[in-house]
């Protein structure tokens, strides 16, 4: 379905959506003071989630709803992003920091009532790396002894992977290497334990979108437990009785809604029916600059905007075509005019500045060397070009991108783009079949090390959707990175690699994000940082405080 169908049916729902919340109100009580009253926050998450299941799920609107769920045995400081105990009260190195340990909370229990234990970390990264279960994020494992070898199949015994339980509440965990953001892994939902127990009355070990998430099945350790999923309406969680620091936890529940329609959202909160929007329309943004002390909030994020490539398709299996491409996007003006100057230009995946590294900047925007390169691949003025369609998940901002790029690309190189839409989800299935030419995606740091962005890009990585394949490149990342005896030879090692992977390139590096949500002045603990990293237990609700008058 194309953009203006969809874009018209999406507003008729969310606007029906809308009139409903309105009016089941009754007495005209909006979400946020009822909210407010009762500590229920109502949180707009993006789009309608891909599921629950951590070892399955790709996407930030489900990281933001699993985290709440679930915890790992580290999480992050909001404020900080510093690691702090989770299910794991402390942990331990040796040495040479190759080998963790672990020290569970004895009060850390599932939902259910029922200890958490080393045996369901053990269980549950077995489940995560096993080849059969398809976790794109099994490399998040990889710095684990022998995780990369079993996960691949090269190793058929878990027991050689480095991950054994003690006893019930201690974990030793031993690396290939030193490795300085493993802890900070311990808080991405890859990592987390998952209830065996539960799992296994729906299926085996390795089955995919079985019943074990839905409403009344899930067993979680989070500090929220799952009540009700309305599909395309919403999810309400509710605070969990069992979690180890629930005196600690302010909210008695959270309602997630659905908001891929950035108008839509913007006028939920302005009604308030939100407490916090997932982004704000971009022509909405100097609006709500100009208001004195404004719910507008804008941040630095850890995160590339870029285009995927799809190299094995014509006509961008050409690395010429795929070069000329990117040197005909003037980055300055969209970042001025469409994206309202809220990003900065990128021209690598890496974000610059990322723990004091700084990525390589092999090109920049001009037009006569991309068709000087458009014309060596064959196609001089565009004559005689194929055609190429770049796919997008549904959103306004991301549709005036496509616009403005399809617009560069027919002015500079003289050749057509189409663009075409899609639901979250048929998005992430095309995405990860690699059916597509070019697509829209973003990537955010899941913890803050350039590593994180460059092994993307590994051979058959989980989240390589290009065709890219190099082993010199794999080696760098894998094996030597790791290795390297200091930060300042560790990073040379990735800025060769990421001067290799531009070269190539398999991405169309766009912008690098900054984070734009609306945030009602009830709400404290909801506090901005690199990784717009939120941790529900953190956020209060303040009765009495009121949008700016301009708002009202």
């Amino acid at each position: 379905m194309k953009q203006s169908q969809y874009g018209h049916l999406l507003t008729v729902l969310l606007t029906l959506i809308i009139s409903a919340l309105l009016s089941a109100c009754g007495t005209g009580e909006s979400n946020v003071t009822q909210g407010n009253r009762e500590g229920i926050l109502h949180y707009g998450n993006g789009a309608e989630p891909q599921g629950l299941d951590p070892h399955v799920v790709t996407g930030v609107p489900e990281n933001h709803l699993i985290r709440a769920l679930f915890e790992g045995l580290a999480v992050k400081n909001p404020i900080t992003l510093e690691p702090e105990p989770g299910v794991a009260e402390r942990w331990t190195f040796n040495d040479d920091r190759s080998v963790i340990t672990f020290y569970l909370n004895p009060n850390a229990k599932w939902s259910n009532g029922e200890q958490v234990t080393a045996d369901d970390f053990v269980w549950s990264w077995n489940r995560a790396l096993h080849p059969e279960t398809g976790n794109l994020y099994a490399y998040m494992l990889y710095p684990v002894k022998n995780a990369e070898a079993y996960a691949k199949g090269e190793v058929s015994e878990f027991s050689e992977v480095g991950v054994k339980a003690l006893d019930e509440t201690t974990l030793r965990v031993t690396l290939n290497a030193p490795t300085p953001y493993f802890i900070q892994l311990m808080d991405h939902y890859s990592t987390f334990a998952v209830h065996p127990e539960t799992l296994l009355k729906f299926g085996k070990m390795t089955d995919r979108f079985t019943p074990w998430t839905r409403v009344g099945n899930i067993v979680s350790n989070g500090a929220f437990v799952l009540e009700d999923w309305a599909l395309n309406r919403h999810i309400k969680m509710i605070k969990n009785q069992e979690y180890w620091d629930k005196d600690n936890v302010s909210l008695n529940g959270v309602v997630f809604y659905p908001t891929e329609n950035e108008v839509s959202e913007e006028r939920m909160f302005r009604v308030e029916q939100l407490h916090r929007t997932e982004g704000v329309p971009l022509d909405k943004v100097p609006v709500y600059r100009a208001i004195p002390e404004s719910p507008y909030m804008q941040d630095p994020y850890l995160g590339t905007y870029y285009y995927l490539v799809n190299i094995d398709r014509p006509p961008v299996d050409d690395v010429r075509v795929r070069q000329a491409l990117s040197m005909s996007l003037d980055r300055e003006q969209l970042a001025r005019t469409v994206m309202q100057e809220v990003v900065i230009p990128a021209y690598s995946i890496t974000p610059p500045g990322t723990l004091g590294y700084q990525p390589p900047k092999l090109f920049d925007f001009d037009p006569e060397k991309a068709r000087q390169l458009l014309a060596e691949a064959g196609y001089p003025n565009g004559e005689g070009w194929p055609g190429l369609d770049i796919i997008y998940n549904t959103n306004e901002a991301h549709r005036k991108i496509a616009v403005a790029v399809q617009q560069m690309w027919k002015k500079y190189l003289n050749v057509d783009i189409t663009i075409s839409n899609q639901e979250w989800k048929v998005y992430l299935n095309a995405v990860s079949q690699r059916d597509f030419q070019v697509a829209r995606r973003g990537w955010i740091g899941d913890y803050v090390d350039p590593n994180n962005f460059l092994d993307l890009f590994i051979t058959d990585g989980g989240n390589n959707n290009t065709g890219f394949a190099n082993d010199y490149y794999d080696e760098m990342i894998l094996q030597l990175a790791p290795r390297a005896p200091t930060e300042e030879e560790r990073f040379a090692i990735f800025h060769e690699a990421e001067t290799l992977l531009m070269q190539q390139m398999p991405i169309i590096p766009i912008y690098t994000y900054a984070t734009r949500h609306l945030v009602h002045p009830s709400v404290e603990g909801m506090y901005p940082n690199l990784m717009d990293s939120l941790n529900l237990k953190y956020v209060k609700l303040v009765p009495g405080r009121k949008l700016p008058e301009e708002l009202q």
